[in-house]
């Protein structure tokens, strides 16, 4: 059908238009569609097109795509409202988007026959030009966007709300083994997934003072004069799901100044201030995490938490005017996700926004606030809850300062009648904290204005309420739960490693990308030499796209019939990289001792980033790449062991390193993970983990069988009791032989070209305090290596654990972590889009 043929798409309400030859799945028509784009957005001739063109010209194409279920989306909110999903996170690392999208709607056959029609050999050619959005660092952020999908694929109407940062947080280089950042400018070719909404933004305030009045009522009020204001433009990324209508919406916010240019500042001279708040104003977005070492830098991170949530409410709140829903009603159609504290001023700006601007009375407005609002917890470090000088926080959010200490001195009150006398306690859960300068708790302020509080993994879940926050606990039992995290099976498995999707589709049918308990039928399959065979060949070749990567990166030749140990996740001590690299260390040793009878033939990967102001890991990130250099240069560790550090280590990158691991570091002092989620895409993928019992450790290994996992390592309420008892670390260096003959070599600058003092720090650190017990946990690690490389050495033992690894890992899909919060603490439902229209096959 020609463009100028009249279409009467007749779609039912909730519908939309769509153009036919803009909605067109089959080869033809993206090849079709990335002509167009080349011409009319591009500006290029197809034989003049660079590779990035025609990434941008597939991108472009694909997004058309994703129109009619976007609006649809829309629409159908609008036509029948319920509830939404409002998940307000600092980051979403999203990851490239043009192969998920593909894979979402099922045309990657049909954009490699276009992409080979442009004289391409492959997709992933054009796939790999794409840059990772600098939206997220780690974890935290690759959970928000792994939660986005599986809210899509079920069909839960939802919007995630963020920053749309100009800069990561940094791109990762080595040189002379230590981290060096530069800018992450991952916007300079364009990003094609973006649709800005600039008549939609909204004015956030900054500053100023407060001021008292009588309403013309009477009533005693309070305004806010803001000194200063930001614009936040949002920029909409469309979320599409599974093989499903829904598209959801991941908004992400801008910030502009309210004047750009002040004509008379030029024209006198003073160029600088012409532009000034301009420039002042769009620092706002400019970068992911600034250091927060600086009273400069706190006082912006502080600003971009308020910017993106008072942004993101005023918004929740046009929609219902916009739909004609009374704001009394808001808890029935919007649900607010606090991801971690960084979006927990959302309490006071919510109540802000109703009191002043809607004009409530408070107790209405708290209503609405706490029946509104959920908070989850990510960490159990004090480090990383946050709290803010008072100071700061009263000269930047005056208002919000007034409104936190009145919800302080009514919740006050409620301890008080439930702890008469006990001023300690008092002290102990109040906002304010008030030991040393006085600070703002924001756990505190997110748990009391929340209705439920989850830590995210059942482990993690206790500790929050049995040492975190016991008497929060106590005071609201029914507040606490648990959600155990979870990854999307989609990028994770189906989109990463084709080779073993393939394999799963052929043995349980294709349908386990949605409901990955289908996997359990592999089990039947565990002592099938064949079949074992045949896994065995697939995890190999994708082993071999790794050693090729690493070869043409770092220019270490690393033989993929070894063992893959890997460790890979963001550097910190209580990760203990250090750990594991002490451990290489006496492996290296035995086999220069003659000690080496049966060890596995090892590829140790290392993978992080450090953040600048941690001298620590940053340390450690040298130490490891001392030990790769030393190591990877000795003949008589040929075919024996080699080490490799990844550097940049992101999205694009973890897809080729989960699918091609064989063993999962993950040995975290216990107590301190919350979770994990890369132990999760490990294990998906087939491999088995070494690890403690911390954070979602623990279920993997109740799921996958204890006796499919190396299990190492004191328990939390073993390290509780060495704390009491006094720990020497020293002592245990001592009573371990291996241990400090490691220590010895390191001291001698065996790994730093003989200088002894590189890494005193580090040395000192363990031995003299060692805060996250990797002295006290290193011989039974070791005692859990030499299990592992005798493991090894049966390959059809070896490939059976990795199978049930796969089949079991169903429990850790974020569908089922999706599922858990809709039930038991957002009370959402899915809410299917229907399009249909007259002309065949637009829509599949």
């Amino acid at each position: 059908m020609s463009s100028s043929e009249p279409l009467d798409l007749r779609l039912p309400t909730p519908g939309c238009y769509a153009d036919p030859e803009r909605a067109g799945l089959d080869g033809d028509a993206v090849f079709d569609g990335m002509t167009e784009h080349l011409f009319f957005t591009l500006g290029k001739l197809a034989p003049s097109a660079s590779r990035h063109d025609l990434y941008m010209a597939l991108s472009y194409a694909v997004r058309d795509r994703l129109m009619t279920r976007y609006l649809a989306s829309l629409e159908a909110i609008r036509a029948r409202p319920q509830k939404t999903v409002a998940y307000l996170s600092a980051e979403f690392l999203i990851g490239p988007q043009l192969a998920n999208n593909l894979l979402n709607l099922g045309i990657q056959n049909e954009a490699e026959e276009a992409v080979k029609r442009f004289g391409i050999e492959s997709l992933q050619q054009i796939i790999e030009v794409e840059e990772e959005p600098g939206l997220g660092n780690g974890g935290l952020g690759r959970l928000a966007a792994c939660y986005m999908e599986s809210l899509a694929s079920l069909q839960i109407p939802a919007t995630g709300y963020g920053i749309r940062y100009e800069f990561g947080i940094f791109n990762q280089l080595i040189r002379d083994g230590w981290q060096v950042e530069v800018t992450d400018k991952w916007l300079k070719g364009g990003w094609p997934w973006e649709l800005p909404q600039p008549d939609q933004a909204c004015f956030v305030g900054f500053g100023g003072r407060t001021e008292s009045y009588l309403d013309d009522k009477g009533n005693y009020r309070s305004r806010w004069i803001p000194s200063d204001h930001a614009i936040g433009v949002p920029h909409d990324v469309p979320v599409l799901g599974y093989r499903v209508n829904t598209c959801d919406r991941l908004r992400l916010w801008r910030a502009d100044a309210t004047e750009s240019f002040d004509f008379y500042a030029f024209n006198i001279g003073d160029y600088y201030g012409a532009v000034e708040e301009k420039v002042g104003s769009e620092t706002l977005s400019k970068v992911l995490y600034p250091n927060d070492g600086t009273d400069e830098g706190r006082r912006l991170r502080l600003k971009q938490q308020h910017f993106f949530v008072s942004c993101s409410l005023q918004d929740m709140l046009r929609s219902l005017d916009n739909r004609g829903l009374s704001i009394d009603d808001f808890p029935e159609y919007w649900t607010v996700q606090l991801n971690d504290t960084h979006p927990a001023i959302a309490v006071a700006e919510l109540m802000r926004l109703l009191i002043d601007d809607r004009h409530m009375e408070w107790d209405k407005a708290w209503d609405i606030t706490r029946r509104s609002v959920a908070y989850t917890n990510h960490t159990l470090l004090p480090e990383a809850l946050e709290k803010w000088d008072l100071n700061l926080f009263g000269s930047l959010l005056p208002r919000h300062l007034e409104l936190i200490y009145e919800i302080n001195r009514r919740f006050l009150q409620q301890v008080r009648l439930r702890y008469p006398g006990n001023e300690a306690i008092q002290r102990k859960l109040s906002i304010i904290d008030e030991d040393g300068g006085k600070s703002i708790r924001m756990a505190h302020l997110a748990t009391i204005g929340a209705h439920h509080v989850n830590g995210v993994a059942a482990l993690h879940s206790d500790l929050v309420r049995e040492q975190l926050m016991p008497e929060f606990a106590e005071l609201w039992p029914e507040k606490f739960t648990n959600v155990t995290n979870g990854v999307t099976p989609r990028r994770w498995v189906a989109l990463s490693n084709p080779e073993l999707s393939t394999l799963l589709d052929e043995h349980v049918g294709p349908d386990w990308v949605t409901n990955m308990e289908i996997l359990r039928k592999l089990e039947d399959r565990q002592n099938d030499t064949g079949f074992l065979t045949h896994w065995e060949d697939t995890k190999l070749s994708v082993k071999r796209k790794l050693s090729t990567y690493i070869h043409r990166n770092t220019g270490v030749l690393v033989d993929p019939s070894s063992l893959f140990d890997v460790q890979v996740k963001r550097i910190h001590e209580y990760k203990r990289q250090h750990l594991n690299a002490l451990q290489v260390i006496t492996q290296y040793l035995r086999i220069k001792n003659g000690q080496a009878d049966g060890m596995a033939p090892r590829t140790v990967i290392f993978g992080g980033k450090a953040a600048p102001g941690y001298y620590m890991a940053k340390l450690i990130i040298r130490f490891i790449n001392g030990i790769a250099e030393t190591i990877n240069a000795d003949p008589d560790m040929d075919g024996r062991l080699r080490v490799v550090f990844l550097a940049d280590y992101n999205v694009k990158l973890g897809e080729q390193v989960y699918p091609a691991s064989d063993l999962s570091e993950q040995i975290s002092t216990a107590g301190k993970e919350a979770s994990g989620t890369g132990n999760m895409k490990f294990a998906m993928n087939g491999a088995l983990t070494i690890g403690t019992l911390d954070g979602a450790n623990v279920e993997i290994r109740e799921h996958v069988g204890a006796d499919n996992f190396f299990l190492f390592g004191k328990t939390v309420e073993e390290i509780a009791d060495l704390k009491q008892r006094g720990y020497r670390p020293w002592e245990v260096v001592e009573s371990v032989p291996e241990l400090a003959e490691a220590i010895r070599l390191v001291e001698m600058g065996h790994f730093s070209n003989g200088d002894g003092e590189l890494f005193r720090p580090l040395i000192d650190n363990l031995t003299g305090n060692d805060p996250f017990f990797v002295m006290a946990d290193f011989a039974d690690y070791l005692r859990a290596q030499d299990a592992v490389s005798l493991a090894w050495t049966d390959r059809h033992h070896w490939n059976r654990m990795s199978v049930l690894n796969s089949a079991r890992s169903g429990f850790f899909s974020s569908d089922r972590s999706i599922r858990d919060y809709c039930r038991d603490i957002w009370k959402v439902e899915a809410m299917p889009v229907e399009i249909t229209c007259d002309v065949p096959d637009i829509v599949r």
